[in-house]
């Protein structure tokens, strides 16, 4: 197989505004990753192209990026799965700067998500051994702490993208695991820092963040619990 890649490209040190450059892989397997394509496209063809990634497991969050279109996890997309008939773009994700080529500053991203407080807050003395809750109790946290923080989710939000303040879908999400957890003791600290025209009321329940996240989250609808438990709490 060969397939050709359209990558944005941007230093902003020598760059006025980014651009794309074709790069060409010949005698690929369908099952090779757009990662391995991009490791393939930096060693041996260009290794000023910078981009991240850790795991490559789909476990870290490293290698999230725009993907013909959408945002995706790189590690997790097969060539076989896209169309290689025509040149497969590659773009950083959007709305966070760029600090070159694919890699994004995720700063504004990571302070909104320790906004919520995303820890357990314990006012009790330790026990002897661990916080114990029921299986059903956990089962509620499942989900939302499947998320690996790769920032698919609150990139692709409109909300985000009209609204820099918003907290986004990611941090909600994270608030929504810690404010439900029956073993934290100050569920109203983590409920009050969601409460906020930025926060879980600028939702729209739009549904880009359920479709780009990579680990299939249904984060609209722990948003929207969020949003019934404050009402319930405000009558």
């Amino acid at each position: 197989m060969t397939a050709t890649f359209r990558i944005q490209r941007y230093n902003p040190e020598k760059d006025q505004k980014p651009y794309f450059k074709d790069y060409t892989l010949e005698g690929l397997d369908g099952t090779v990753r757009v990662l391995d394509a991009l490791h393939d496209i930096k060693w041996k063809l260009d290794g000023t192209l910078t981009f991240r990634r850790s795991c490559a497991h789909g476990m870290c969050g490293s290698d999230g990026m725009r993907i013909n279109g959408r945002n995706v996890l790189a590690c997790a997309i097969l060539l076989k799965d896209l169309p290689t008939n025509k040149p497969i773009v590659i773009e950083p994700l959007p709305y966070l700067p760029i600090i070159k080529d694919l890699a994004v500053d995720q700063s504004d991203f990571f302070k909104k998500y320790e906004m919520t407080k995303p820890w357990l807050i314990t006012q009790s003395a330790p026990p002897q051994m661990e916080r114990r809750q029921s299986y059903e109790d956990a089962e509620l946290l499942m989900e939302p702490t499947k998320c690996i923080m790769c920032a698919c989710c609150t990139t692709s939000c409109p909300s985000l993208w009209a609204n820099e303040n918003y907290l986004g879908p990611a941090a909600l999400l994270k608030g929504f695991r810690f404010a439900f957890d029956t073993r934290d003791e100050a569920p109203e600290q983590h409920m009050s820092a969601l409460d906020s025209p930025d926060g879980v009321w600028r939702c729209h329940t739009i549904f880009n963040c359920v479709e780009a996240c990579p680990k299939e989250i249904n984060i609209t609808w722990h948003i929207s619990q969020v949003k019934k438990k404050l009402v319930q709490m405000e009558l």
